[in-house]
């Protein structure tokens, strides 16, 4: 019975801690170990940990936020050195059925595959689909767009798919996938981590990767990232988001590599001015300007 090392990285995560917890204990597949890798938070995420009575769980307290894809890796190297012979990268503003690892793991068995992820929904839209499968498009700087996002469920992508890109928002991965292409990209602080690694599994060929749909999961989307504010009335980006979704894109693009790679980043830049004009969720002014811009030039120097 293989030994699954759960990986999450909590930041202020209080507020959604423990449904998740509760969700995790709960698990027909018991044979697992619990790794929080938690980013210096100052909420009472400590204090909800410092209660859970509980041998399956491992605390790794870091002094700062270490970002995600540094945090991940620690979780993941814990995993693989205790044994682990499967890591399931997951958030904690989700909550999921009961037997979510005992299938995502029958699933990897019956298709002997390395990766797999479930179909994720919208936790205040329990009837919409957030993600349903992705694959790389090319002509969107290779960016992987989800499938059915937005749409209501109506069973419509409920077929087991081969697929080559799935969120680390839920992600069975046998440790074998580590060892060959190596760990996350530390680079990157958030976003676009999960984007680099399953790229590189992509391109590399040697592991599989499935989407499955018949299990119950739930996404706070947004939840913890902030990646919207509020103000005036309406819904904008936040500062944090843009910084580092733009910089990370041009990154990403940058380890890609390429003749079409390197000319997208050039029309990158066109398009994230022609966005800061069209795109009613970001803050039409100077300062945003500022900082979209700013943040491509990031991404070209990291």
């Amino acid at each position: 019975m293989d030994k699954v090392g759960i990986v999450t990285i909590t930041y202020n995560s209080g507020n959604v801690l423990s449904t998740f917890m509760q969700c995790v204990w709960q698990q027909t597949y018991t044979n697992f170990i619990l790794y929080v890798i938690d980013n210096a938070s100052i909420d009472n995420t400590k204090e909800i940990l410092d209660l859970e009575n509980e041998s399956r769980l491992v605390l790794i307290n870091n002094q700062n936020n270490l970002g995600v894809a540094r945090a991940n890796n620690q979780g993941i190297l814990r995993a693989i050195e205790d044994d682990c012979s499967q890591i399931l990268i997951i958030n904690n503003d989700v909550e999921f059925d009961s037997d979510l690892i005992e299938k995502l793991m029958k699933l990897q068995k019956d298709k002997d595959c390395s990766l797999v992820s479930p179909k994720m929904m919208y936790y205040d839209k329990p009837d919409h689909i957030w993600y349903a499968g992705s694959w790389f498009k090319k002509s969107k700087g290779y960016l992987p767009l989800h499938r059915g996002q937005m749409q209501i469920d109506k069973g419509q992508f409920d077929k087991v798919v081969e697929i080559e890109y799935a969120p680390t928002c839920c992600l069975l991965v046998k440790k074998q996938v580590f060892i060959d292409l190596g760990f996350m990209n530390e680079k990157y602080f958030v976003y676009f981590d999960d984007t680099d690694f399953l790229y590189r599994v992509f391109k590399d060929g040697r592991h599989k990767m499935y989407y499955y749909p018949f299990v119950k999961f739930y996404h706070k989307v947004g939840s913890l990232t902030k990646s919207f504010n509020q103000a005036d009335g309406m819904k904008y980006r936040g500062d944090f988001f843009i910084q580092q979704n733009t910089r990370n894109h041009v990154f990403f693009l940058k380890q890609v590599g390429g003749v079409f790679s390197y000319l997208f980043i050039i029309w990158l830049f066109f398009k994230i001015n022609i966005r800061f004009v069209t795109d009613s969720t970001i803050r039409k002014d100077r300062a945003t300007w500022q900082l979209i811009n700013k943040s491509y030039f990031q991404g070209l120097r990291m």
